[in-house]
C-alpha cells in the first residue's frame, strides 16, 4: 500500500513541477518533475508484484483523477494535467501489460522490459501534449530526450534494488 501512496503522491508533485527545467550542457533538459516522476515506474511495478494487476489499474485511475482534482483547485495548468492524464493512462497501461507478460522472469528483467517501453512513450506523449506550441520543436525534442535519458538511468538503478541490497548487506546476509 505504501508504494501506491508514493506513486499517487509522486504523480501529483510531478505535475506541479512539470514546467520547471534544468538544462544539460549541450542538448537536453529535464523538468524537476522528472526527478519525482522517475520513481513512479518502479513504484507501479512494486504494486504490481505485491497487489496484482487489477490494483495497479485502480491506483492509476486514482492518480489520474486526483491530478484532475488538483487542477480544478487551480494548482496546475490544464494542459499539464491533460498531458499527464493521457500519458499516465497509456504509458502505465503499456508498462503494466508488458510487466504482466514477463511476470515469470526476474524482478530486474520485468522492470527493465516494461520501462523500456513506458518511459519513452510517457516522455513523448506528455511533453508533446503539454509543450507543443508553447516551446519550439527543438526545445520539445530537447525535453523529450533529456527525460528519456534521465528516467532510463533512474529506472535501471531502481531495477537493481540498491536499497534492498544495502539493507541485506547490513544485516550480514550477503558477505
Amino acid at each position: 500500500m505504501i508504494y501506491a501512496l508514493f506513486y499517487i503522491a509522486a504523480t501529483i508533485a510531478a505535475n506541479y513541477t512539470a514546467t520547471w527545467f534544468l538544462h544539460f550542457p549541450f542538448f537536453g533538459q529535464v523538468s524537476v518533475a522528472t526527478f519525482i516522476f522517475g520513481i513512479t515506474f518502479t513504484m507501479r511495478d512494486r504494486v504490481h508484484s505485491k497487489l496484482g494487476r487489477k490494483n495497479v489499474y485502480i491506483m492509476i485511475g486514482i492518480a489520474a483523477f486526483l491530478n484532475l482534482a488538483v487542477t480544478i483547485i487551480g494548482a496546475v495548468e490544464w494542459r499539464i494535467v491533460i498531458a499527464s492524464f493521457i500519458s499516465i493512462i497509456l504509458a502505465e497501461t503499456a508498462d503494466t501489460e508488458i510487466y504482466q507478460r514477463h511476470i515469470s522472469e526476474s524482478w530486474t528483467l520485468r522492470v527493465l522490459k516494461s520501462n523500456s517501453v513506458s518511459i519513452p512513450l510517457d516522455s513523448v506523449l506528455f511533453n508533446t501534449i503539454a509543450f507543443y506550441g508553447f516551446y519550439t520543436n527543438w526545445e520539445v525534442a530537447s525535453i523529450i530526450f533529456g527525460e528519456i535519458v534521465f528516467k532510463a538511468i533512474v529506472s535501471a538503478i531502481m531495477a537493481l534494488r540498491p536499497i534492498e541490497y544495502f539493507i541485506t548487506l547490513k544485516k550480514g546476509v550477503i558477505k
